[in-house]
């Protein structure tokens, strides 16, 4: 592509993010709350009040509470307590720490408007009606070819791209990357019904061999099927019929609900696909644009939105100068391998849904009763579905908790609690009561990056907790001269180089 001429390049800012649904809003607002100026391009003219995605997992929902938009979005939707499998089998999802142990039930478009305006408040700008149309890169910075909703066409010029637009990825597709994988199943069908009787237990699911169906209410009268029939796999593009996605459902659940008054279906394909790499120079992909699976589980959407809390802060290091040396290289180092590990999993859980004769389908359901009913599967299971046991590569020797997911703990005074605490994007150091003062001289240089935050409770343990709620490091040393060096190397190796003069003081 060749860029436009100097005199027709337009500013944009740091970061462009092309794609304004769920995984770029979110990136949107983490960068825009960390200061860096950001705007996402959006080829629809308009926000639609349609969905695909109706399940938010309770890590999700954890990073939301992060970000002070959890409560708003849980009170647009339905919390189902339980994860079922098949017509007889459930997963229980009360046994997951934390405040959400559940999953909760709400179209996408209200997690869209959550992220959205939490994006606008912070300073993000979204381009509706514009199409990225080409791009090239250099050592410092990427050239972005986009054409308005009038057909006018502009060049716009930032520090970095990332690509989260999608399974169609046009970030991907310029940037030659291939999305290697096959097609998991054909044919899906969907539509936004109304039922006569509807299902006592939410959400209802069935899979006979020839027929699956899923049926998840958005709680305002208007409920979700997706649907598989063996017998008819139809190309994307042809309608379905109301008929054959009521019979469908009849196989696979043993009623249709009294379903009528579609007001939107559609029909598509799912792909298992990932990209061998998530950063290629300047350019980064996130959400689907970097992987596709299975819609068993419903993690879609929430693989992406965990995808851009991992890059935001990173990238907003990078930008403001201070990421230590290969932080950016460690989103795709980092979320590659959850991907993948999704990608499988979801796969096979897919295939055993859709297995056919009838013995194979007894033994499923038997294997699943046996895990269902043995707790330690059963927390694994919940704890991978909802991605509240991720748990990122540590180095050799590190501390237990290193990697791991951070507990919502309470903290002493006015801070409430360590989610409250992450709100303002920088790292957090909890320590014990007794360490704040020895804790603030070793951490003074670096209070633009890290806030101190005394532990509610008793606990020798001081933890560096990263932006993303992740435990980035952790001590147990209780002298206090070794534990105030082992902080200093710590904060240097994860959030660069101290200040040389602290203009930024701000004390816990």
């Amino acid at each position: 592509m060749a860029v436009g001429r100097e005199s027709d390049m337009a500013p944009a800012g740091d970061v462009l993010i092309a794609g304004a649904g769920p995984t770029g809003l979110m990136l949107a607002g983490d960068l825009a709350a960390a200061g860096v100026r950001c705007t996402v391009l959006e080829r629809r003219a308009a926000e639609l009040n349609l969905t695909r995605a109706f399940g938010v997992h309770a890590r999700t929902l954890e990073l939301l509470d992060a970000r002070g938009v959890a409560e708003d979005l849980v009170r647009t939707g339905r919390r189902v307590r339980s994860l079922r499998l098949f017509r007889s089998v459930s997963f229980d999802l009360s046994v997951l720490p934390g405040r959400f142990p559940y999953v909760l039930i709400t179209p996408q478009y209200e997690t869209e408007r959550v992220l959205e305006e939490r994006a606008l408040a912070a300073g993000a700008r979204i381009s509706w009606g514009t199409e990225l149309t080409g791009l090239e890169q250099d050592a410092a910075g990427v050239d972005v070819r986009v054409r308005d909703a009038g057909g006018g066409e502009r060049t716009l010029r930032a520090a970095y791209l990332v690509g989260a637009d999608g399974a169609r990825s046009t970030v991907r597709r310029l940037l030659g990357m291939p999305f290697p994988g096959h097609a998991a199943v054909r044919s899906m069908m969907l539509a936004d019904v109304r039922l006569t009787a509807p299902p006592r237990e939410a959400p209802a699911v069935g899979a006979v061999g020839d027929a699956l169906a899923l049926v998840v209410p958005f709680g305002d009268g208007w409920y979700r099927v997706v649907a598989w029939n063996r017998h008819h796999q139809a190309p994307d593009s042809e309608p379905v019929d109301l008929g054959e996605l009521r019979e469908t459902t009849r196989r696979a659940l043993g009623t249709d609900f009294g379903m009528h008054d579609p007001r939107w279906t559609s029909r598509f394909h799912s792909d298992e696909r990932q990209v061998p790499a998530y950063r290629k120079g300047r350019v980064l992909l996130a959400g689907d644009a970097a992987h596709v699976h299975s819609p068993v589980g419903g993690q879609g959407m929430n693989l992406g939105i965990q995808d851009a809390a991992n890059l935001g802060w990173k990238l907003a290091a990078e930008l403001h100068g201070w990421a230590p040396p290969g932080l950016l290289d460690s989103y795709h180092d980092e979320r590659h391998p959850i991907g993948r590990a999704v990608l499988v999993g979801s796969g096979a859980a897919l295939r055993g849904a859709l297995v056919e004769p009838r013995a194979l389908r007894a033994a499923r359901v038997a294997v699943a009763r046996l895990a269902a009913g043995f707790r330690p599967v059963a927390r694994r299971v919940a704890g991978a579905v909802s991605g509240i046991d991720i748990r990122y590569p540590a180095p050799p020797g590190a501390h237990r908790l290193a990697g791991r997911r951070a507990p919502d703990v309470p903290l002493a005074g006015e801070r409430g609690r360590l989610y409250e605490a992450l709100r303002d994007g920088r790292f957090v150091l909890v320590v014990a009561a007794n360490d704040r003062a020895v804790t603030y001289l070793a951490t003074k240089r670096w209070a633009d990056r890290v806030r101190c935050a005394v532990a509610g409770g008793a606990t020798r343990t001081t933890a560096l907790v990263r932006p993303d709620g992740y435990i980035a490091w952790a001590t147990d040393e209780t002298a206090p001269d070794r534990r105030a060096a082992a902080i200093r190397e710590a904060l240097t190796r994860w959030c660069g180089a101290p200040a040389e003069f602290p203009t930024h003081e701000r004390r816990a």
